[in-house]
């Protein structure tokens, strides 16, 4: 069996309450060796260190998402701080800019302070976007000492997306690739090197095509792996099934492991 990596799944959510252990089953039933567990608020990141504080295969963020950019308060970005020193394996994330959320000024400002810490701890990032691809480049090219990390969901131009490698981001490709329509993000995974993309779900959200509106959850990797494999073979025959996954778990590895 390959070895999977769900680069972005929130499986410390509440719709995972009732069953969290079968779905983490299910999940390495099919292959999936780890998890990365992105933090959202300061309120979940305790939550969430609780969950999983036992479960070597999943891998922690914590971050300020623009979703919740009502909740967040300045002091925050202190306990940012104090919650990466405790967890020197965690991540950056997730973090970013929403063009659909409130507090465009704060939005800015926090992502800014985030990336800030991410250099000065020297952990990678996972970033939000949503009409923001190259404000946030700018900023993150405006940072100093920034590791690097993924840009989680990625659904830019070609363009985009080599610009995002060159400067050192991984690109996370889900359920959106399963879905013919969606022919530029399609098009993304043959443009780029394999070193240039991991997989995930996002679940609980995010269905993959055949699964809408029903809850996703980090199984369903090994389908999108599928899907990215038929892809790259059409367009580079020579691959291996074999190579391609080695190739996605070895750059997942190197941004949470």
């Amino acid at each position: 069996m390959l070895a999977l990596f769900d680069s972005h799944c929130h499986l410390d959510f509440s719709v995972f309450d009732i069953d969290r252990a079968n779905v983490i089953a299910r999940a390495e039933g099919v292959g999936v060796k780890h998890f990365a567990v992105p933090g959202v608020t300061r309120a979940q990141w305790l939550t969430c260190s609780q969950i999983f504080r036992s479960m070597p295969q999943v891998t922690l963020g914590f971050g300020l998402h623009p979703y919740f950019i009502a909740e967040h308060v300045p002091a925050d970005l202190m306990h940012l701080c104090q919650t990466l020193k405790a967890n020197p394996a965690a991540f950056v994330g997730e973090i970013g800019l929403d063009t659909t959320c409130a507090f465009p000024v704060l939005q800015q400002q926090l992502f800014s302070a985030q990336l800030n810490i991410a250099a000065q701890y020297q952990r990678p990032v996972v970033l939000h976007h949503r009409k923001s691809l190259d404000t946030m480049l700018a900023v993150v090219k405006n940072t100093k000492g920034l590791r690097g990390g993924l840009v989680h969901a990625f659904s830019g131009s070609r363009e985009q997306a080599q610009a995002w490698f060159n400067q050192g981001f991984k690109l996370g490709m889900g359920g959106v690739v399963t879905y013919p329509r969606a022919k530029k993000t399609r098009a993304v995974v043959t443009a780029l090197p394999l070193e240039a993309f991991v997989l995930e779900t996002d679940s609980p959200d995010m269905p993959l095509a055949g699964y809408q509106g029903q809850r996703n959850e980090p199984m369903r990797v090994a389908e999108v792996f599928r899907c990215f494999v038929e892809l790259r073979q059409a367009a580079f025959p020579h691959e291996t099934e074999r190579e391609i996954a080695e190739a996605l778990f070895r750059n997942s590895q190197s941004l949470f492991c």
